[in-house]
């Protein structure tokens, strides 16, 4: 009956570890969880990637069309001064200057007729002298003479062939621009007329730019020609300040390249897309706005399938996890209860389990090893028979042999109680790893999530102060607290997951076998970690336990070249002792005392030293020629293994070629002195590890 009450000791210690205590996720939270996961990782993915193909696309499309518009403009302008100079060559021809001035006024009304944009027309000779003026709005003028020979009408217009004037407002009421033609041949006079621009502003108001785009012309300064607000013309509004008029002024001096175009802000505030085309004659420049928010319409359209799309997959992989598992929960379940009955030494049937996969092979391999432990079972049982007949056989040949068989037992139980300790121990190191490991992945979405989450909020912030919306001051400033409070909160979200984080890896690296990674690392911060993780441990074990921590950290230490993984098991075991040494003496009589731990580091050349002190128990002076000794230790039993010093000698003397010390005086303090070199030596590079 040995191997019974084994493997029900085996099974229930397995129960009574503390495994239980911890909060589990079930297996179909699980897989809903990675379902979940990997489908908003693809729906995130391949959505961004669509709305940056799409913001491209629908800006090209926006520009292109603005473009077009622009051109459209610009060339209708030129066809309008360029028509208006074509009819004006009606009085440049050689010799008309010849002609009875009868022909001349005639030649001008009909002009006048024929040219609506034509306000005023006026003849100047060779000499500069004005011989005729027709006007709708003023008297005409024969032969008045009016000295123009030094006025920029005659003189560029003599120079250059034409001349276009600035544009100017008569009565602050519609726009004027004077164009002065030379007559053929050499002083042959000047034709001038006055134009009415009234076509252009009439050109950009009736320009349809999307549902609420706009279009207006600025003049080679920057001065505003037209807009459909006709009173900023009015105004003699100068946007040359303007990012967008200032970039193409430049590239149409030859001072820039030109841009294609160009997001910036309205006058109202929103941000706007803008283009321009140049009207080359008149040195004017033609601009096309349209609102971002227009623009980007498909995009925000896209965005908005996009969510839906991610909705629905969340709830299809979520079904789809939650299916799958209960799928297997059903056979792994009977699995379980077939374990119980093994475990508690029923005789039932095998297990049948038919699902075609890994889950089936497993049962089967269950049954054959039940199948097994009954087979031995039963011949241990005939071999105790045969041995209680022969005991029966002879009484002293009995007593011999149940002495020796008590002996055997005792020395059987002893060994067993330290197989089950060690084994107890390495279930500790898996299950670990195992928690840190479960606790890693939520642990990461709640930090990658808070981080989206108050990225979404700032774009939220972003669209509401961009966007003309209908919420009053109130609402907006309640808006602002509460996003500024979602902010503060994910941020402390996001530091104490950090945290958590942390921990969760420190936990994995004193879990994992091995000596780890030989790699120049910070002492005093391996040293603070470690502190900080044997103190939150403590804590947790111990809810109602404080303790002083003093730290004196040289920063002269720097850094060492050592096996950081192992240096961390070492630290801890040292602070879990020092722990361990005050909690024992705060249970004691003394209403005085405070339980204090100091660690300190201090740098001796080529080597460091670590000095970790405790004012606890002491250790007893017939205890101290042990304390290295493998499974020796002074704590009651149960509470330790005897290991934790020995490993740490041989990690810091054998691995790492240093020294340990140890002080101690009973009732008082106890310190640990370690000393390790800067630099292992070649032999010690190889990488003796500790079991």
């Amino acid at each position: 009956m040995l191997v019974n009450r084994n493997a029900a000791y085996t099974l229930a210690g397995a129960a009574d570890k503390p495994a239980g205590r911890h909060f589990r996720l079930g297996l179909a939270v699980k897989l809903a969880l990675a379902f979940i996961g990997l489908v908003s990782v693809v729906f995130v993915v391949s959505g961004a990637l669509n709305m940056w193909l799409g913001y491209r696309e629908a800006e090209h499309q926006a520009v292109q069309i603005q473009q077009e518009k622009a051109r459209d403009a610009a060339s209708r302008i030129e066809e309008f001064v360029s028509g208006i100079q074509l009819q004006i060559g009606w009085t440049t021809p050689p010799q008309w200057n010849a002609l009875p001035l009868e022909q001349r006024r005639y030649d001008f009304i009909r002009l006048l007729r024929e040219v609506p944009a034509i306000s005023e027309i006026a003849e100047i000779d060779g000499a500069g002298k004005q011989q005729l003026m027709l006007s709708r709005t003023a008297p005409d003028s024969v032969g008045s003479g009016t000295d123009f020979a030094t006025d920029p009408r005659f003189v560029e217009a003599e120079a250059k062939g034409v001349w276009f004037s600035p544009v100017q407002f008569r009565n602050q009421s519609e726009p004027y621009m004077t164009i002065a033609v030379a007559h053929a041949g050499h002083h042959a006079g000047v034709t001038v007329a006055e134009v009415n621009l009234k076509f252009i502003w009439d050109l950009i108001s009736a320009m349809q730019v999307g549902r609420s785009g706009y279009a207006y012309v600025v003049d080679r300064h920057g001065r505003l020609i037209a807009d459909p607000d006709l009173s900023l013309v009015l105004r003699d509004t100068d946007w040359s300040h303007k990012p967008q008029v200032a970039a193409a002024l430049a590239s149409l001096h030859g001072g820039a390249p030109p841009q294609g175009s160009r997001i910036v802000k309205s006058p109202s505030g929103a941000r706007v897309l803008t283009v321009y085309a140049p009207v080359s004659r008149l040195d004017w420049v033609v601009f096309v706005e349209l609102p971002l928010g227009e623009a980007l319409a498909p995009v925000y359209a896209s965005l908005y399938r996009m969510a839906a799309l991610l909705a629905l997959g969340l709830l299809l992989a979520a079904g789809l996890g939650t299916a799958l598992a209960r799928r297997m929960v059903v056979p792994i379940r009977r699995l379980q209860d077939g374990a119980d009955r093994l475990g508690s030494g029923e005789r039932g049937g095998p297990i049948e389990i038919r699902t075609g996969d890994e889950i089936e092979v497993l049962a089967e391999r269950f049954n054959q090893m039940a199948a097994r432990v009954r087979e031995s079972h039963e011949t241990l049982e005939a071999k105790v028979a045969a041995r209680t007949e022969a005991l029966q056989a002879s009484e002293q040949t009995a007593r011999e042999a149940r002495l020796a068989a008590e002996r055997a037992l005792a020395d059987l139980r002893h060994a067993q109680d330290r197989l089950v300790e060690t084994q107890k121990l390495a279930a500790l190191g898996q299950l670990t790893a195992g928690i840190a490991h479960e606790i890693k992945n939520p642990l990461n979405f709640v930090n990658n999530f808070a981080e989206l989450s108050a990225d979404l909020i700032d774009e939220l912030n972003t669209a509401l102060s961009a966007k003309e919306t209908s919420l009053s001051d109130e609402a907006r400033v309640e808006i602002e607290d509460l996003t500024r409070m979602l902010n503060a909160n994910l941020a402390k979200i996001v530091e104490h997951g950090r945290r958590a984080d942390s921990i969760v890896k420190n936990m994995l690296l004193h879990s994992r076998a091995g000596v780890g990674e030989r790699r120049p690392a910070n002492l005093n911060a391996l040293v603070e970690e470690a502190l900080n993780l044997a103190y939150h441990g403590a804590r947790a074990a111990t809810p109602d336990f404080n303790v002083t921590l003093r730290r004196d950290l040289d920063p002269a230490v720097g850094d060492l070249d050592l096996y950081p993984q192992e240096l961390t098991r070492v630290l801890l075991n040292l602070f879990a002792n020092g722990f361990y040494a005050v909690r024992e003496r705060q249970q004691g009589s003394e209403a005085e005392y405070a339980p204090t731990l100091s660690v300190a580091t201090r740098p001796l050349g080529g080597r460091v030293e670590i000095r970790v002190r405790d004012n606890g128990t002491g250790i007893p002076e017939a205890a101290r020629a042990k304390i290295f000794d493998p499974f020796f230790t002074t704590k009651p039993a149960g509470e330790g293994t005897g290991l934790g010093l020995s490993l740490s000698h041989d990690i810091i003397v054998k691995q790492h070629g240093g020294s340990f010390a140890v002080e101690t005086e009973p009732g008082a303090f106890t310190e640990f002195i370690l000393t390790l070199p800067r630099a292992m030596a070649a032999a010690d590079a190889g990488g003796r590890g500790v079991a």
